[in-house]
């Protein structure tokens, strides 16, 4: 506990530190406007020009004409202080630090992104289904997380809820977790738990493997990949505070400042600071948090540079609950309601503290060499309640009993991560190269401590009539050495284009090395491992017969390290074998201008896992997930931004153990998703804005066995909201916003198959942010 205390300390220095860089750079901001404003009006050649134009008609015949107007003029030409350089811009380039894409029209998503060994791309210039979500909607929507902006995709779902342990998605029918979330292009440096919304400038989500692009993600993600670009030094500096408020009683402040400084403005400062307490959306709860990041850059015309520090605490007392179903019961157990907690007493705490530095030079006006590397240190201490009748056996029955245990679950991981290479755009006759050579290294040291009630210790509860948590007997142990994972990589690619980029090519290859060992935590011993090898391709092709049309198409595989199997399982701390998955995709995009229009058909496989009858979690045939996504986004009209979508998805099982069971449906998929939202300026009230968001989930099944009794039901949920921006209060912006989650206040399952929770109650959001 004394490390926690020191953690608060550090966070507590940290937003003092923050306020401090925020009043510098307000005081700052006004000068420098003004300085600015001062030359633009009063440039020196300007005031001499009518003299110099008016002298060659009176004194045409002076020889000492010319001298004197050189000797008044240049030394004025010279005083005046050449202009401050601006972030180059990466879209096309071979960089990628610098001024990220420019935002499309209505401005909630990005034209293009960063795809890892595809460098900073068109959205049309890429062959695959990619979409890129600016800090404008992050801030418009009140996002908390990450995961509050990504479902804003059809093809992206969350698995758990708010106020849980973490954020888990699925990306097209497949489970994508919290920790292969990657942070300016590198895995394993944010939470493991959740990315805060207020450190985020850009969200890129890939849909499907990104194996070749960003290399193996940690715990083997195929479904998509998402990366976060962190805030930089505005090119204009500010400073924002935004006091804001969560129903039932959540408060907090958030401090945005930034400022850049040099004679060329080439240093650049960004600091966020965040600090919230009290009950959030569950009933008697406490969502305790502070984060504080830090980044630093500079810029000279051909080095950039980054530094971001980033610390996040996280104190949570009754989190959201999980829960697993029995595989038996003749229905679904009704969701209880959203606000209930049915392990009272729970107490999640979490710590992560990251450091990554990102380094690019220019040697040539088409060579770029490139290099990253971070660090990143996580721990969480928890109550582990779960349910027990006998051995592992547990769940909840029809009408919601079960057997209720109590334990502790403390776990850390301490990782390194980064990468190292070059990118050229150059010419070879009349075909272009944009070719990405690149290292990518990745090692965790992963820990836990697992000390559980036995079954013979369980009590009797039911998710709508809760027991306490009985107290765990067991000594609460410091975490050990659990498992050490390395992996490694080299990659090529090239995207080759003809017809004056009207046909691009992109071939491919990541040699790709995982070396995972699993270790005994109470001898420390070497229990498993494997060290293996693989080579994963990419082709894909970008046809624009006219040019607003991309026709896509791309071959991908991902590679998965083998699962290191969790608590709750017979074989826990077993290593399952590493696999390969495999995607097939073609698909149309069309920019009408304005307004963007996709679709895209899909087909994913990789080895299928179950929780078998011994209980132990196990490989068992294939599953294909094939899809059909469709998607628009932009400015429908002058004043009217939108975006909407829609996934149909077969999450096919097929080539099962048990034969019944071929051709049916992967458990926890829902075939049809749909997210549609919209955002409009008011005609009548200058600076008035409303919006509104729907999300659609179909049901899914219980178990592969698809018993039509054992069907979760679907759910829409329904969030509206409006901002309001004037300046009349303090002669600078403020915009005040306030939104309803969930207006209809549903109750509904959250589920990867028989492992569930509950979505989010109404939750209001007030914040006012003042600019200053």
């Amino acid at each position: 506990m004394s490390n926690f205390k020191s953690n608060k300390n550090r966070l507590y220095l940290g937003v003092a530190a923050g306020v401090v860089t925020a009043c510098v750079g307000g005081l700052n901001a006004t000068p420098v406007r003004a300085q600015d404003a001062e030359r633009r009006v009063l440039p020196p050649v300007s005031v001499d020009a009518p003299q110099q134009r008016a002298r060659p008609a009176t004194r045409t015949a002076q020889p000492r004409a010319t001298p004197q107007r050189a000797a008044r003029v240049t030394p004025r030409q010279a005083a005046e202080p050449p202009a401050a350089p601006v972030a180059p811009p990466t879209m096309g380039s071979t960089r990628t630090i610098g001024a990220p894409a420019p935002a499309y029209a209505g401005g909630q998503v990005a034209q293009g992104g960063t795809l890892g060994l595809l460098g900073s791309t068109s959205v049309m210039n890429t062959p695959f289904s990619t979409v890129n979500y600016t800090s404008q909607l992050i801030e418009n929507q009140q996002a908390r997380t990450a995961a509050d902006t990504l479902i804003n995709d059809s093809s992206v779902r969350l698995s758990t809820g708010p106020n849980g342990f973490d954020d888990t998605f699925q990306i097209r029918g497949f489970p994508v977790s919290a920790t292969d979330i990657g942070l300016n292009g590198l895995y394993g440096l944010v939470s493991s738990s959740r990315v805060p919304a207020q450190i985020i400038e850009r969200i890129e989500l890939l849909k499907g493997p990104g194996a070749l692009i960003n290399g193996i993600a940690p715990s083997g993600s195929i479904g998509g990949a998402v990366n976060i670009v962190t805030k930089r030094a505005t090119e204009v500096p500010f400073a924002r505070i935004t006091p804001f408020f969560m129903s039932a009683g959540n408060y907090g402040v958030q401090l945005d400042s930034s400022q850049r400084f040099g004679a060329n403005k080439e240093w650049g400062v960004r600091f966020n600071g965040v600090a919230r307490n009290g009950e959030a959306t569950v009933d008697g709860g406490n969502w305790r948090s502070g984060v504080a990041a830090l980044s630093v850059d500079y810029r000279s015309d051909r080095l950039r540079w980054t530094l971001d520090a980033i610390t996040q605490n996280d104190d949570t007392k009754n989190f959201r609950p999980q829960m697993t179903i029995q595989t038996g019961v003749p229905f679904i157990p009704a969701p209880p309601d959203a606000r209930s907690n049915w392990y009272p007493g729970t107490v999640l705490n979490q710590r992560d503290h990251t450091i990554a530095s990102g380094l690019e030079y220019d040697i040539t006006d088409w060579l770029t060499a490139y290099a990253g590397l971070g660090y990143r240190q996580g721990e969480n201490y928890q109550t582990f309640p779960d349910s027990r009748v006998s051995g592992y056996t547990g769940g909840i029955d029809q009408f919601g009993n079960f057997r209720l245990i109590n334990a502790y679950y403390d776990s850390y991981t301490q990782t390194v991560s980064g990468n190292a290479g070059v990118r050229a755009k150059f010419n070879t006759g009349f075909i272009g190269h944009s070719v990405n050579v690149a290292y990518t290294g990745f090692n965790q040291e992963a820990g836990n401590a697992y000390v559980a009630n036995s079954a013979a210790q369980s009590v009797p509860s039911n998710i709508y009539n809760p027991s306490p948590l009985p107290f765990v007997t067991g000594a609460r142990n410091a975490p050990q050495k659990s498992s050490d994972t390395t992996l490694t990589s080299v990659a090529i690619a090239d995207t080759i284009s003809f017809l004056n980029d009207t046909v691009l090519l992109t071939l491919g290859a990541r040699q790709q090395n995982v070396k995972v060992d699993s270790f005994n935590t109470t001898t420390g011993a070497l229990t498993s491992g494997y060290d293996a090898s693989a080579t994963t391709p990419l082709a894909g092709i970008v046809i624009k017969p006219w040019h607003n049309v991309s026709l896509y198409a791309n071959y991908a595989e991902g590679l998965t390290r083998g699962t290191i199997v969790g608590a709750g399982y017979a074989n826990t701390g077993a290593v399952l074998a590493p696999y390969k998955s495999k995607q097939q995709e073609a698909g149309i995009k069309v920019d009408w201008g304005t307004i963007t229009t996709t679709a895209a058909v899909f087909q994913i496989t990789r080895p299928n896992s179950i929780r078998n009858a011994a209980n132990e979690l196990a490989y068992d045939g294939e599953q294909r997930n094939r899809g059909v996504e469709l998607s628009v986004y932009g400015l429908l009209m002058p004043g009217l931004r939108g975006m909407a979508s829609a996934t149909f998805l077969k999450p096919e099982l097929t080539n099962p153990s048990n034969p019944l069971e071929r051709g049916n449906d992967a458990a926890g998929v829902p075939d049809t998703t749909v997210s549609a939202g919209l955002d409009w300026d008011t005609p009548w009230v200058r600076g008035l804005a409303l919006n509104g968001r729907v999300i659609y989930t179909s049901g899914s099944y219980l178990t592969s066995a698809n018993l039509p009794t054992q069907r979760f039901p679907d759910w829409t949920r329904l969030d509206i909201g409006a901002r309001y921006t004037t300046t009349a209060i303090t002669g600078k912006p403020v915009t005040f916003r306030a939104s309803v989650e969930n207006v209809t206040g549903e109750n509904y399952w959250l589920t990867t198959g028989t492992f569930v929770t509950v979505g989010a109650p109404r939750t209001y959001l007030l914040s006012a942010a003042f600019d200053f």
